[in-house]
């Protein structure tokens, strides 16, 4: 780009506060009973969405060009991939110490 996107403060405010309430709804859904994993997947889900509103507006990728978006959004996709794959090896592992 040949210019650079500056942010107003009430915009960077409001995005904070924005943070903020779902930071508020993240611990508060510790505090419900959630069964089973589902409260470790609401947690995580509300991660995300923190995560991509923190990698769009704060690091300006949404202002920028789709290719550093394009590299984000790719070394994701490499991580989960390599995680991915060690988890695939653990399924055929013997446990160490038999279970009592």
């Amino acid at each position: 780009m040949s210019g650079h996107h500056i942010s107003s403060a009430k915009f960077l405010w409001g995005i904070g506060f924005a943070l903020f309430v779902l930071t508020f709804i993240t611990v508060a859904v510790t505090w419900m009973h959630i069964p089973g994993p589902w409260n470790v997947v609401v947690a995580i889900g509300l991660a995300a969405i923190k995560a991509t509103i923190v990698a769009a507006f704060f690091m300006n990728l949404y202002w920028d060009s789709k290719y550093n978006l394009m590299l984000l959004v790719m070394s994701f996709v490499f991580f989960f991939l390599m995680i991915g794959i060690t988890l695939l090896d653990t399924l055929f592992r013997n446990d160490p110490v038999p279970a009592f």
